[in-house]
């Protein structure tokens, strides 16, 4: 048990909540009472409600409503943040329901999914949150039964006084504890108490989904919506010129035509305000189909753009952005960065003497690895609807960071930011793409050109040629043997377009006397942002590769190899920036290496191992493969996680077997090309994924088990998979393999 304090206040407990990663008004409904009732008594909403604190409210009859703030793309917080009040509160699961809170920034904080760090930064704030009601109810009933708080109990909804024989519900005892002064502190269960958290339990969502309810953003409607469409440019590199919209403003159901010009002069855009194509036309109508026929035979003329450096107010501060202009081709792309890789980069990091090192090695490797440009390709495309009736907006977008759109709303609509509302419904996948959300702030813009509530689709087309794309990489690793085929030091260069992927403070920074690590980057018109896991997607697989060819070049087993050096990282590390833990990251090879049984004779596997951490998590991955017919076939993938305290088993376990078999598909096939500026690709018969019959076979899933406070699960297992690919099939064909994707179009074999 630890005890953690609160605030003074029910305002400035929020406040503080809020900004510690909490902030949300949760909700139960307590099937169990002291009195009998029926299900449909205890499901009435009650004609009274209760503010606990300012994070749940229970009924007079003890139903309460939980609102979960973080916006839901799969990663099934709706279900895991309640959990950890409905602990710390103690009630039963079986008997909570939630809801989907609106965004509002002073009583839900920095609502945010993405990065892997919602249940880490919600987990002292949320537990705070139902210890804190847990013990001004605890109060409330001690006051009323006139004995020592210290003598009253909680279980399952319910308050006891053994001694007197007292009990009653949560809901009796809410009025009396809505009066209850903020406890100034808390105690927080102990991890060896928890009933909640660490059982699976089922998305809360489950039902809904599997009924076809509308929950999505695509599923959004109200009555006397428009449809709007876009037409954006062509190709990276052009903007508008001119519009021809004679022949569709006489089409039928066509309403208007508008061009749009999405940030004012000198507006200075955040982080996340990422847009290809600021300037657009866009047309509106009464029904999808009506608008995407005169989409059809809309003339727009495009024209070059001119290159220009714009400031980026971003999480580091301001940066200047240089853009050029010209039309850019995947095989330019290549050139370039064959080119630059042969220069010497910015030293991001240098430990010791490396050129010594290198000069005296008896051996040295040498490796390059490269990815290409990916698309996100979410199942639900980009969709926001939005209603701008004079200095007011109400919006309805799938979104991850609704924060930090509104301002940018705010400023192009020259209304205050508190006249903004916006409900986030369920995103069918996000990856980061929608942490970009241009398309609610061009939804806002066309509702206040036409005067009326519209709903703006993109078409799979739209979305996949809009940009905002995981960047093309590129990365060489230089390794020095000694005559003992120790390894003695390490280079490594990596750069892409438009950012370098480096990560010189991780593995296996720390674990050698000799490291040298150097990064470049070149600009570009074609607009980049955070897909799944960013960087880190690309340097574990490039890393982990290069760590088994330098095993069997120095003769040694690939996990002993890499547990040698991290045990030199833990027992006598190199420099005071390493941002692992070697002993964790240790533990989860030895964890796969024991549940893959890597040690046994399996002549029939051709098996790879991989190792990263990122989002302050660590994830092993050993893959089994076989080739049929020149085509790999992954048989199994045995994953092992640290990521501390696992608050919904099934859901974490859920989480890994999507991005193992995501991160197979990738290295596999994924791919966007370029030529001329225009995107190659632009729909599924052409971006080729990882399809049913394709994923594993089998996926064995297992969590280190200690009481480290939760962190990353969402993204952490999907960059190690690459690397366990690479390895498995150098095992199984007798080839390295060094660009992705590995097989694609191409034949692995031959």
């Amino acid at each position: 048990m630890s005890t953690i304090k609160t605030t003074f206040g029910r305002r400035s407990f929020l406040k503080s909540s809020a900004m510690a990663g909490g902030g949300l008004m949760l909700g139960f409904s307590w099937l169990a009472s002291c009195e009998y009732k029926t299900e449909a008594e205890v499901l009435a909403m009650p004609e009274e409600w209760f503010e606990i604190n300012s994070y749940l409210k229970i009924g007079e009859n003890g139903v309460v409503t939980i609102y979960t703030p973080n916006p839901e793309f799969g990663q099934n917080v709706r279900t895991s943040m309640p959990m950890l009040i409905a602990e710390e509160l103690d009630t039963d699961w079986k008997n909570v329901l939630v809801e989907q809170a609106p965004y509002h920034a002073d009583k839900y904080g920095f609502q945010f999914t993405g990065g892997s760090q919602g249940i880490r930064s919600r987990w002292e704030p949320l537990r705070m949150a139902g210890a804190s009601a847990r013990q001004m109810l605890r109060e409330a009933a001690a006051q009323k039964w006139g004995v020592p708080v210290e003598e009253i109990t909680t279980e399952v909804g319910m308050l006891q006084h053994t001694s007197s024989g007292k009990s009653a519900g949560y809901g009796e005892m809410a009025s009396a504890a809505a009066a209850i002064t903020v406890p100034k502190e808390v105690e927080l269960k102990a991890v060896k108490d928890f009933k909640i958290i660490g059982t699976s339990q089922k998305n809360v969502d489950g039902k809904s989904m599997i009924m076809g309810e509308p929950m999505f953003g695509m599923d959004y409607h109200k009555e006397g919506m428009l449809i709007a469409m876009i037409e954006h440019p062509p190709a990276f590199g052009l903007t508008l010129k001119s519009v021809d919209d004679t022949e569709v403003r006489t089409m039928p159901g066509i309403k208007d035509v508008i061009t749009l010009k999405s940030y004012k002069d000198g507006f200075e855009k955040g982080g996340f305000d990422t847009n290809a194509f600021p300037e657009i036309v866009a047309i509106v109508g009464n029904s999808t189909w009506e608008v995407m026929q005169a989409k059809k035979r809309l003339k727009v003329t495009w024209k070059p753009i001119t290159a220009y450096t714009e400031t980026i107010s971003g999480f580091r501060g301001k940066e200047s952005k240089n853009i050029p202009a010209g039309f850019e081709s995947t095989s330019s792309h290549q050139s370039k960065m064959a080119a630059i890789s042969n220069k010497q980069g910015k030293i991001v990091r240098k430990d010791g003497n490396p050129s010594e090192a290198f000069k005296n090695a008896a051996k040295i490797i040498e490796s390059s690895y490269s990815a290409p440009y990916l698309a996100h390709n979410s199942m639900e495309p980009l969709n926001a609807f939005a209603h701008v009736e004079g200095d007011k907006a109400m919006i309805a977008a799938p979104i991850q960071i609704p924060g930090f759109i509104i301002p940018t709303i705010a400023a192009s609509l020259e209304i205050p930011v508190e006249n903004i509302t916006m409900e986030m419904p369920r995103m069918g996948g996000g990856f980061g793409r929608k942490a970009y959300a241009h398309f609610v702030l061009e939804a806002s813009l066309i509702s206040k050109k036409v005067n009326a509530p519209i709903k703006l689709i993109y078409s799979r087309e739209d979305d996949m040629t809009n940009g905002i794309y995981r960047p093309t990489y590129q990365a060489t690793y230089r390794a020095a043997l000694d005559e003992n085929n120790n390894l003695t030091a390490l280079h490594i260069k990596a750069g892409g377009i438009p950012e370098s992927p480096l990560f010189a403070n991780r593995f296996p920074a720390g674990a050698l006397d000799h490291y040298l690590a150097e990064e470049w980057a070149i600009d570009s018109n074609i607009t980049i942002g955070a897909f799944r896991a960013p960087r880190s997607n690309f340097m574990a697989g490039a890393e982990q590769s290069f760590l088994d060819e330098v095993a069997e070049a120095a003769g040694k087993d690939p996990i002993e190899f890499r547990l040698g050096l991290l045990k030199r990282a833990k027992e006598n590390p190199e420099g005071e920036q390493n941002d692992y833990d070697a002993e964790r990251y240790a533990g989860v090879l030895k964890l796969v290496r024991e549940k893959s049984r890597w040690d046994e004779n399996q002549s029939n596997a051709h098996r790879g191992v991989s190792a990263y951490f990122c989002h302050n998590t660590y994830a092993a991955h050993v893959l089994d493969l076989s080739i049929v017919n020149g085509k790999p076939i992954v048989d199994n993938v045995c994953c092992a996680i640290d990521c501390g305290i696992v608050v919904n088993p099934d859901a974490a376990k859920n989480m890994a077997e999507g991005a193992i078999t995501d991160g197979i598909g990738t290295a596999f096939y994924g791919e966007m090309t370029f030529k001329d500026g225009i995107p190659e690709k632009n729909n599924f018969n052409q971006y080729r994924m990882i399809r049913m019959s394709e994923a594993p076979k089998a996926v064995d899933i297992h969590f280190v088990k200690n009481e480290v406070n939760p962190t990353g699960m969402g993204e952490p297992p999907y960059p190690p998979i690459f690397g366990a690919v690479a390895n498995a099939l150098f095992k199984a064909t007798g080839q390295r393999h060094y660009d992705q994707p590995f097989f694609g179009d191409k034949k692995v074999l031959g």
